[in-house]
Order: C-alpha cells, then structure tokens, then sequence
C-alpha cells in the first residue's frame, strides 16, 4: 500500500484565504459546512456547500476556517442496509485536530494551532534491548500525588511534573506505555448505569487528545492549549530521556453497533468504513458493536495518517496497537500476516523510529495471533503471563492442596530465555513483549490475595472480567494479616517481578505494581475512576521494600547485557548480541529429561554468557527454585567460571547481611519458592562451539540447546489455554 495517494491532505489546511477543508466520502452525494457562532457552538450561523472531486473528495474553503472556529459537516447518500446517512445530523470531521462540546454535550470539530516549541529536543531512541514499559494511566498516575500543585494532579502537565519525572527516573524504566489519550467518551450503557469508561478505550477521534486530562487552564485556554500541554508533556519527559508509547484503539470507534450515537465516520459512510454484511449486519471482531474494515482503502488511510501525525506533530516514540488481529484482518475478515496494511506500518518513512507493540489477539474467529505477526512488530506474549503466574501461583496452590505441582520447570525455562518456541527466528526475543499483568485483570498484589473476581461495582452481577486469573490468595482471600500469608505473597510478588525482569524479552510493569498496589480484587476495574484505579502514593513499610527490590531489578537488567539478548543464538554459532546458555539441575549436573519435566523437581540454574557487540562481556547465573520446601543446590563447576558473586535473593528484602561471594562447586541453601542471581567470574569469551549441557527448552536464545520435550499445549495452530485469558466477549475492558 502507498503512503501517499490522489486524496491529498483531509482536514482543515490553513490558506491565505482562511481554510480548507477536505473530506472523503465514496457514497455521499451531497455535503456541507456548517460553521458556528464564536459565543455560542450549539447556533449554525452559516451553512456553505462543499464540492466533490473524481476521487470522492468534497473540499469547501472559507474565510472563517481559522483557529478558533469551531465547525461540523453534514452529509447527505444514498438509502440502504449498509448506509446511515442523515443531511441533518452534524459530524465530525475525521481529521479534525480539536473537538468542542456544546451545552447540550454535542460535539464539534475545533480549527486550532499546532504550533509549538521543540526548543531542539529530540526523541531519546533508546535500544531496543534497555526499553523497559511501564504502562500507566494519566489521570491515574498523580492524582492523588503528594508532592505536586493541586491543579497538575491526574493531567498531562501533572505527568511531565519534576517530581513524576523523578520517580520513574529512580525507578529505572525507560518508556512510559500510556493508556489512551484519543478522545474518548463513555459507552450509552455506562452512561445509563452511572458509570464511566475510565480506560479509554471508546475512542470518538484519532487526531485530537482526550481534554479532560489537561489542566483546566487548559481546557479552557483557547485555541490550542490542550494540545500544546501533551506536546509539553512530550518535551519534558523526552529532555528526562524518557520515551512516550501510546496506546491506540484503531480497532472499532465510539460509535457502538448499528443503533449507537453516530458522530463521524458512520454518518460519512458506513460502508467505506465498517465490516458489514450486505444485509447491514455489523461483522464485529472486537466485541464492542462495531470493527473498523481495514480491508478497505479509506480506513487504511485514516490510520496512517493518524500515526504520522502523532509521531511527526507530537513526537511520539510509538504506538501499541488494541486488538490488533482486527487491523490485520483482510476483506474475508481472516487474519493475513502479509496484510498491506501491516506492511505499510513498517515501511512507512515517517514511522520508521517508531517502537510497533501488537496485542495480538480479538474476539474473531482464528482471533489468536501471537507469534504471528511480521519482523517489526513486537508482540504482547500472553503465554509469558500464564507461565509465570502458573508456575509461582496455581503450581503451589494445586502442591499444597494435592501434594504435587502440575508441571515441572521447563514451560517457564523456554518463556524466560526468549520464547523461541512461538516467534520466528529472525525476529529474536525483543519480539516478545514480557508482561505479568496489565490494566486489564488482577494486580500484582491482587494476585497473590484473591482466588476468584470482585466485580460487583461493575455492575454487572460479577459476570464481566475473565474468571482464568491464575491467581492463588495463599489460604485466606483478601487482606490478611496473618505472618505466614503475607510472607508467601510478598516473597511471591518478588518471583514474579524476578521472572519478568530477568527474562530475555521487552518487559512491560504496570504502574503501581513495582510497590503491590491492589484494586480490591477487581480485575476488571475498567469503569471505575476513583482511588480504586488511582496509584495510592501513600505506601507501607512492605510496599516500600517491595519498591526497593524493584529498582535493584531493573538496575541488574540495565548492568548484565546476558539478560537482555537482542538476537537468538545457534548452535555452534557466535551469533552478536546473543546469548549463550548451559543448563544445570539442583546438584550442579546436567539437566536430564526428568529435571525439565517432573513436577517433583521444579529446581533449575543456567549460565548465561553475553556475546558482546556493543557492550561489555558479562555472564550471569540464575538459579530458581519452585518447591515450598528449602533445597541446596550445588553451584555449576562451569570451564571458565572462577567465582560467582550474589546480585539479587528473592528469599530476602535485603541481603546486605548475607554471603556475597561464592566458589564453583560449592553448596548452597536455597530458600523456598526463590530466585538467586548471581554474577559469574572467569574468561571473557565462551566458546562457540562448547557441547549441550543438557536438553534444554526449545530456546534459540542458547547456542547449546537441544530439542526440547513436546510442548504440544503451545502451539500456534489455534488458540491454547495462552489464548483463553484474551478472548473475552468485551475487550473494550479487557484490551
């Protein structure tokens, strides 16, 4: 698919006459201007007629098309099943670059300035290799932040603020994840409950920010403003060094099913944008009334050119796409990885610095598409989540309760050094975007203290919000006190944090998680804007020990390039920037079929070597233990390794007072349910070509695996159990 075509720019383009505005509909057959008075948006004080071309464009220009001025289009066509044409209803422009809001609540297209001031700040573009997601939600990162002006909390200048800035700098991630800021608005049926779609992910417009995070100086700060606040935003967080993701929902639009509240593109031309029958029957693959077909030229072009604009006009460093085998979707509604679409995403100059991040799954059929999508993307690993939480969380429940786990060490071995097993190996583990939880389900805290859902203030009879949470409350569901309880939880979201932030892969933390934020045990906490969804800033000793183990984390990551390979190794090869890998069970040994798959031996430790192209060599040992019961393990007499050196013990907050340096051979006691990473000392260069230590999993991340035991439950060919968390009937709530 071209980036350019015959349509030329669509919008308002300012003129030495005033403006111009462009407009796409294939089906209409008449359209109009309509321009309102400057005191009052809900008064028409003048309609003008708008031209058509031989490409379906309809162009008017005018005197009063200036900043400022705040306008809609009325568009007249054709009756029909797939048609929704209506010469009274006012609409608005798809390109618009700012919306208003009359008194009664209508919307209208606003003409304002993009003007702004870079002062020559750059995007940091920081290596794909040292990004680190922390996915967060404006208003509810620094609403109730202390240290901050009042009128800033919950905004995007609130965000930008030196003291938010500050912690996220402390903390160590390097790229904020943000939910969406398109406008939005809330779905008819939350409307009618009372309630309000706090998430986002309804959006009405893919040009403008959502104006209800600004601050109300900006909001009400005439022509510009609210844009020129998320553009500060952009600048402060860029001169930290620190990289802005949005999150965008192409996917469907507000205007709901077939009877929900037209306000653009159905009124424009339904059939030109959405996936229908010929009888007018919404096709929907997204669960949310309506799924935008971009099997058809003008939805492809609204998308690009929506990118191109954040990423040019705004500087946004990326973009991670909602449901986005819906964009991959081709005229039969199947996913086709060669989609023109995709492609042109990934070739598109403008969009070339861009970080691409696929959720890649919908609710349509053959929905599931991990692993699936073209070099370039990098993909939410949803099999990453359930291993981690199965191993740490329903493992140990199904141990104490039937005296053994489900399965042994391997599933979670091939998840943590890269998932070769699910992305091709030319995309390497950076395909892999590592999560243990998003906005959409349990927190990290609620993990480890509730069994079952709490969503009863959802209003929906607690049918909403998956019920697979893999979750395990640790013996009493909710807050506890109880010593023994807490001390599982606590040491459990240690391991959990451990396994996303030592694996190879691109690791996503949801914001509040790095100190166990809780949502009460509502895992679907969509609808709710409150101080159940805003980040408390007010912590407990726990959290703030918590916090701590998570900043030593994300500095060990940053420190031992082994952890974080850019490429798949292969066997017998040196392959830059990839990692080499020898496996050892409990007693120092090579790893037998048995040590991967048994679930009464649940105890592995592997050597990874770094083959240095850009840094330096490192070589790590990482030693995790899944059994509830103590163990000792015998540290790997590797050729080369003289000494190894404790970096990190999830069996403790602090091990300042503990043994730091350790001998090859030597015997060591290892805490229950723990991770140990140590810092391995000797030659700088492994060899190429050194034998397997064992059968390793199926991880082209080591250049010394072996074929790995079936893992029949994961593959690609349908949907497994990775898939079912992600097929949920509203993913507007569970994107």
């Amino acid at each position: 698919m071209a980036t350019t075509d015959p349509l030329g720019h669509l919008g308002v383009t300012a003129t030495a006459r005033g403006g111009r505005l462009r407009v796409w509909s294939e089906h209409a057959t008449a359209m109009e201007l309509c321009l309102f008075s400057p005191d009052d948006p809900a008064w028409m004080a003048e309609r003008v007629p708008m031209a058509r071309d031989e490409h379906g464009v309809w162009q008017v220009e005018h005197a009063a098309l200036v900043p400022g001025t705040r306008y809609s289009v009325r568009a007249d066509g054709p009756s029909g099943p797939t048609h929704a044409f209506d010469p009274e209803r006012h609409l608005i422009d798809p390109y618009a670059r700012g919306l208003a809001r009359t008194t009664g609540g209508d919307w209208r297209g606003y003409v304002q300035h993009d003007d702004f001031d870079w002062g020559g700040v750059q995007k940091p573009r920081i290596p794909l290799d040292h990004v680190v997601l922390y996915e967060a939600h404006v208003k509810g990162l620094t609403k109730l932040a202390p240290d901050m002006p009042d009128e800033l909390r919950g905004t995007y200048a609130g965000l930008a603020h030196p003291t938010t800035i500050a912690y996220l700098k402390d903390l160590g991630v390097t790229t904020v994840e943000l939910l969406p800021i398109h406008q939005s608005i809330s779905e008819q049926r939350l409307l009618k409950q009372g309630l309000t779609n706090y998430w986002g992910y309804n959006t009405l417009n893919f040009f403008t920010p959502h104006a209800q995070y600004a601050t109300r100086g900006a909001q009400n700060g005439g022509t510009g403003a609210v844009l020129r606040e998320v553009k500060g935003m952009v600048r402060l967080l860029h001169e930290a060094g620190i990289q802005v993701v949005m999150d965008v929902v192409y996917n469907h639009t507000a205007e709901e099913g077939p009877t929900g509240p037209t306000s653009s593109l159905r009124g424009f031309d339904a059939a030109s944008y959405y996936r229908q029958t010929r009888e007018g029957e919404y096709i929907d693959t997204t669960g949310c009334g309506n799924t935008v077909d971009f099997s058809l030229p003008a939805a492809q072009r609204l998308l690009l050119d929506s990118l191109r604009y954040w990423a040019e006009e705004v500087q946004i460093d990326g973009f991670r796409f909602d449901l986005m085998a819906t964009i991959g979707r081709d005229a039969r509604a199947h996913f086709d990885p060669e989609h023109p679409l995709l492609a042109a995403i990934l070739a598109d100059p403008l969009l070339a610095d861009s970080l691409m991040i696929a959720e890649p799954w919908d609710v349509g059929l053959g929905g599931w598409q991990v692993g699936n999508f073209p070099d370039g993307y990098h993909e939410w690993n949803d099999g990453f989540r359930d291993r981690a939480r199965t191993f740490w969380l329903t493992d140990t429940a199904a141990s104490r309760r039937h005296g053994t786990a489900a399965e042994g060490i391997g599933s979670l071995a091939r998840r943590m050094t890269g998932s070769a097993h699910v992305f091709a190996a030319d995309r390497g583990p950076l395909a892999s975007v590592n999560f243990v939880t998003a906005h959409d389900g349990f927190t990290l805290a609620d993990l480890t203290a509730y069994d079952s859902k709490h969503n009863i203030g959802n209003g929906e009879d607690n049918r909403d919000g998956t019920d697979n949470n893999r979750s395990y409350n640790f013996g009493l569901e909710g807050p506890t006190d109880d010593p023994d309880i807490t001390a599982a939880r606590r040491r459990t979201m240690r391991n959990l944090l451990g396994t996303l932030l030592l694996s190879a892969g691109m690791p996503m933390i949801t914001a509040g998680d790095e100190f166990g934020r809780s949502q009460r045990g509502n895992n679907n906490a969509y609808c709710h804007d409150s101080e159940l969804t805003w980040l408390s800033w007010d912590r407990s000793g726990w959290q703030e020990d918590l916090l701590r183990v998570t900043r030593r984390l994300l500095q060990l990551r940053r420190e031992n390039p082994a952890l974080r390979p850019v490429r798949y190794g292969r066997w017998g090869e040196t392959i830059p920037s990839a990692t080499q890998m020898d496996w050892y069970n409990k007693d120092g040994r090579a790893m037998t079929m048995d040590d991967w798959d048994s679930p009464a031996e649940r105890t592995l430790q592997y050597l990874a070597a770094s083959t240095p192209e850009f840094e330096h060599f490192n070589r790590i040992l990482l030693v995790v233990h899944g059994l509830e019961e103590p163990t000792s393990v015998r540290l790997p007499a590797h050729v080369g390794v003289t000494g190894y050196t404790l970096l990190w013990d999830s069996s403790h907050d602090d091990i300042s007072q503990l043994e730091l340096e350790h001998q090859p051979g030597e015997p060591l006691t290892v805490g229950p349910t723990s991770m140990l990473l140590f810092r391995a000392h000797g030659d700088q260069v492994p060899s190429p070509v050194s034998p397997p230590s064992a059968p390793a999993p199926s991880s082209a991340a080591s250049a010394a695996s072996a074929p790995s035991p079936d893992d029949s439950d994961e593959g690609l060919a349908a949907p497994s159990d990775d898939a079912a968390m992600d097929a949920e009937p509203e993913p507007d709530r569970n994107a």
